[in-house]
């Protein structure tokens, strides 16, 4: 029996679907699964001893109508038994129309019911624990699962021991003091809508340099070093010397082995938060104001998960669309001030980070 899941969309998105892998597999072992994602996410799938052939969606797809035709006839030839849109986009829906499988899962759009032999609508359970992203996943297993084994399932990233070693010879190039635990900083969202101003992520951090003694790395790309010399500029010297900027990975699979050496990562709600719970890292997210905090703070029963969101001070923020927190979301910020957190940050970077001091 084959599968053919579909997620092509952020990191985030494609580490949460790896969940609905590892469910098939337990139900179905010696099913066969194949994976569609993006080219730039491949990183958190690589090493999944549940996904047996990564199918990587390519760029070049998207520009040449005569490739994407040639992929798309490329899986008729698979025969697959279901097929798991997750991603319910145009693209998809011709990747799972031409699947050819006996079942085709999706989500209630008002196109998709041409495709598709079973469509759900999008979860709004105000009493989560596990998220919204990750019950909407879930729901789309129904027609072959009628009730999960293990329905607590969080989704993992896997390393193999020399990705580690590797990391761990990096910190040790630098100089890295692992005796001190090591946090994580998420500089900047994906997005400026996505990014806590830098002035107040500075604030952040001098909070936490003040109280205890840690080294932080951050997690920035280089065409981003203008943003990274402002956020420089805003740290006080303490915490500006707890910063080892130029420990820098190359690579999306490198970084996530620099980050499964860390004790603790905090910063921007965004794909290295999700990461971050793959590996077990105790991780504390600044949400936008315009993200659903419902949706995205996944298995928050989990005392090492926790997020902070502008609604959590002013609810009333929520009664504005969404499209206007979002293009309000620069002045929302800045009502946003670390004040108003810095008591629960405290909490979590003592009771999840900090281990002998």
């Amino acid at each position: 029996m084959r599968f053919l899941i579909i997620q092509q969309k952020m990191v985030g998105d494609v580490l949460a679907s790896t969940i609905l892998c590892e469910h098939l597999k337990i139900h179905f072992p010696d099913c066969e699964i194949h994976y569609v994602i993006n080219e730039s996410t491949a990183a958190v799938a690589e090493e999944n001893p549940f996904i047996d052939k990564i199918i990587l969606f390519k760029n070049e797809y998207r520009k040449s109508k005569l490739a994407f035709f040639k992929f798309l006839k490329s899986l008729k030839k698979q025969n697959y038994y279901a097929t798991i849109d997750v991603y319910c986009k145009l693209e998809s829906n011709l990747i799972s129309y031409f699947s050819n499988a006996e079942l085709k899962i999706s989500y209630k759009k008002w196109y998709s019911k041409f495709i598709y032999t079973h469509l759900f609508s999008y979860s709004n359970n105000p009493n989560t624990t596990l998220g919204h992203a990750i019950e909407n996943r879930l729901v789309l297993l129904s027609p072959l699962i009628p009730e999960l084994e293990q329905p607590d399932l969080a989704p993992k990233i896997y390393l193999s021991k020399a990705e580690k070693d590797q990391a761990k010879q990096l910190l040790a190039n630098h100089q890295i003091d692992t005796s001190k635990p090591i946090v994580m900083v998420g500089l900047l969202g994906s997005q400026p809508s996505k990014t806590y101003p830098l002035a107040y992520l500075a604030k952040t951090l001098d909070f936490i340099s003040e109280q205890y003694q840690v080294t932080f790395l951050l997690n920035y790309l280089p065409h981003q070093s203008e943003s990274l010399a402002e956020f420089l500029g805003h740290c006080s010297p303490k915490t500006r010397n707890s910063i080892k900027e130029e420990v820098f990975c190359p690579s999306l699979r490198s970084f996530i082995a620099l980050l499964d050496q860390c004790d603790g990562y905090v910063g921007n709600e965004g794909g290295s938060t999700n990461m971050a719970k793959a590996l077990g890292i105790p991780n504390f997210s600044i949400f936008s104001p315009w993200i659903s905090k419902t949706a995205w703070l996944t298995f928050n029963h989990v005392q090492k998960n926790q997020a902070v969101h502008l609604a959590d001070f002013a609810p009333e923020i929520l009664e504005m669309p969404k499209k206007e927190r979002k293009a309000d979301a620069e002045a929302l910020y800045q009502q946003f001030k670390p004040k108003m957190f810095l008591k629960q940050l405290d909490r979590f970077v003592q009771n999840e980070v900090i281990t002998d001091q």
